[in-house]
Formats: C-alpha cells, sequence, structure tokens
C-alpha cells in the first residue's frame, strides 16, 4: 500500500471512488450521488489540482482517500480541517484507512500556524469513530439532524485533535 497526493490524471479512478461511496455509504458524506454523478472529470481534475486530496493505492486501485485542507479566514487558520474520508469495502479492517489517516494528519502539520485538526462524522459510524478517537480526536459536539437522507435524519459528531 502506498499513499500519495492525487492529481488531476487521477480524476477518473478518484471520481469511481466517491461515486461508490456516495451510493454505499450516503449518509457519510454532506454531497450526493445525484450531485455528482454527472460531474465531468475535467471539472474533477481541476479540483484535485488545487485541493489536497491524498489516496492509498494497493498496486495500482484507489483503495481510499481523504481530503485536507485549511481555514483561511485569519483567525481561523490555526485550524485543519479532514473531510471526506471513505476506504473502499474491500480494504476495511487492513490498515489502509488509518495509515491514510496517519499521512492526512502529518500532512496537516505541516501547514505553518495550524494547531488543531477538526473533522466530522455521522453518529453511529463507530469503526470510523474509534478510529478517529484512536488517533487522538476527542469528540466536542453532535449536530442534531445534520443530514436528511432519503427522509431519514441523521446527527453529526464533531471532533477535534490538537497537533
Amino acid at each position: 500500500m502506498h499513499i500519495r497526493r492525487l492529481l488531476p490524471t487521477d480524476a477518473a479512478i478518484f471520481q469511481a471512488l466517491r461515486l461508490q461511496g456516495l451510493r454505499e455509504a450516503a449518509s457519510a458524506f454532506s454531497s450526493s450521488y445525484e450531485e455528482e454523478h454527472d460531474t465531468p472529470l475535467d471539472s474533477i481534475g481541476q479540483r484535485l489540482a488545487v485541493r489536497n486530496f491524498f489516496g492509498a493505492f494497493a498496486g495500482d486501485e484507489l483503495a481510499c482517500m481523504v481530503a485536507v485542507g485549511r481555514e483561511t479566514s485569519l483567525k481561523l487558520r490555526h485550524k485543519a480541517w479532514i473531510r471526506a474520508m471513505y476506504v473502499a469495502p474491500a480494504y476495511r479492517r487492513t490498515g489502509a484507512g488509518r495509515r491514510l489517516m496517519e499521512h492526512a494528519i502529518a500532512f496537516a502539520a505541516t501547514l505553518d500556524g495550524v494547531q488543531k485538526i477538526d473533522l466530522a462524522l455521522t453518529a453511529g459510524n463507530d469503526a470510523a469513530q474509534r478510529l478517529y478517537e484512536s488517533l487522538g480526536f476527542q469528540a466536542f459536539g453532535r449536530e442534531p439532524n445534520a443530514l436528511i437522507v432519503d427522509g431519514v435524519s441523521y446527527d453529526e459528531v464533531t471532533m477535534s485533535r490538537t497537533l
């Protein structure tokens, strides 16, 4: 398994895994398959060119992905964020997600002035919450009814880790 930043040339494999995640774990993302399935690969490539998406690969196969960024306003620039974490079902419980998260945390730590990392997950996603807690994240809030998917309401748990 190797981890690297995703490039514009990875647009097709990124989009395939992203759409798989949006279908398979619809309640884990604020975006939806319906909103993203027609996105042109050129647009996805442009997004990969300007944002920090990382992927863990098993050979040539993209096993999992994550986005890392930081707040931009002067008073919030000390905060990084992790979003869009998804591990393909075949790679769950293999350590791929942990390795990718460790990479994401290490990358966030290189961002000048960043002191903490925030993330959010759907309440009830116990495997993800256990992983994040084992990496030093602590829950600090819960937003009731954060998402509604197919008429079902889901709460969101917010977590933070100091660097």
